[in-house]
């Protein structure tokens, strides 16, 4: 399997598919999850001719169970030297949830040259946990909540969430997949308890205020209205503000895992937003 070595000894595992002269795109994935969590968009924009690539941050899946540096600029710095180690130039860059930080941390930071475009898919930014500064927030106590659900009993956890509110399946009418339920469930417990702990904090309490005003690529915000791990209305709104070249689409209905329930618009206006 293919892995670079951070400057911390930190072993990052990757997928690198497609053509080496093609225009890459690299995918960031959520909290608690993997690169598996792209299998839909990395088919697709392959098979239309670009180069995909998305890695396991550190602490989650095949990448090394590292007790420190689960925080935004080490993830960056990791994203950084994954960048450097391929050569990437002119990449689009992709997040999901605390991945769409990850990008907003690591593009507002990136060496001239390396990043074309960006997009935020049901993303943390500009910052979730509530405060006197955002007072449309989550009470810090529902993060604390996470994390003694997942000290008290990850594996159940790591059920609930995407059997409840991470794809929308406790809606009324809901089409559940008992498949995308256990394929997040086997997503998460490949990583580390102590990383997924530490990432509750990464990916609620770092401010990306400053990173988005610091983009100056194309950016495209994308968020569900029906998203319940990362509330609309204090999220793509006010990033696509603080953003130089921002634009933000609005699905009404959808869920945070968006990307997997409803690839077809997806990656559809993902496609109409790379050739642009």
């Amino acid at each position: 399997m293919p892995f670079i070595k951070t400057a911390d000894g930190t072993e990052i595992f990757y997928k690198d598919w497609g053509a080496a002269t093609a225009q890459p795109i690299v995918f960031h994935h959520g909290w608690p999850l993997s690169a598996d969590d792209w299998d839909a968009q990395m088919m697709f924009f392959l098979d239309k001719g670009y180069r995909v690539i998305a890695h396991d941050r550190r602490g989650h899946g095949r990448s090394s169970q590292t007790w420190q540096g689960n925080e935004m600029d080490t993830y960056a710095a990791d994203v950084a030297a994954l960048t450097d180690a391929l050569d990437l130039k002119n990449a689009i860059h992709v997040g999901h949830s605390t991945g769409g930080g990850e990008v907003a941390h690591y593009v507002a930071r990136a060496k001239p040259g390396r990043v074309a475009k960006a997009v935020l898919i049901g993303a943390v930014p500009p910052i979730m946990v509530k405060s006197d500064k955002n007072p449309g927030g989550l009470p810090l106590e529902v993060f604390d909540g996470f994390r003694a659900a997942l000290v008290a009993n990850r594996a159940q956890f790591f059920l609930d969430v995407p059997a409840g509110p991470f794809y929308g399946f406790n809606r009324p009418g809901a089409k559940v997949s008992q498949g995308i339920i256990e394929n997040w469930w086997r997503q998460g417990m490949m990583g580390a308890a102590k990383a997924h702990y530490d990432c509750i904090k990464a990916f609620s309490e770092t401010d990306f205020t400053d990173d988005l005003k610091n983009i100056t690529v194309p950016t495209l915000v994308m968020h569900g209205d029906d998203d319940q791990i990362v509330p609309y209305a204090d999220s793509a709104p006010l990033s696509v503000k603080l953003l130089k070249h921002g634009t933000l689409k609005t699905y009404a209905g959808l869920p945070h895992g968006m990307c997997t329930t409803h690839p077809d618009i997806v990656n559809a206006d993902l496609l109409e937003f790379f050739l642009d």
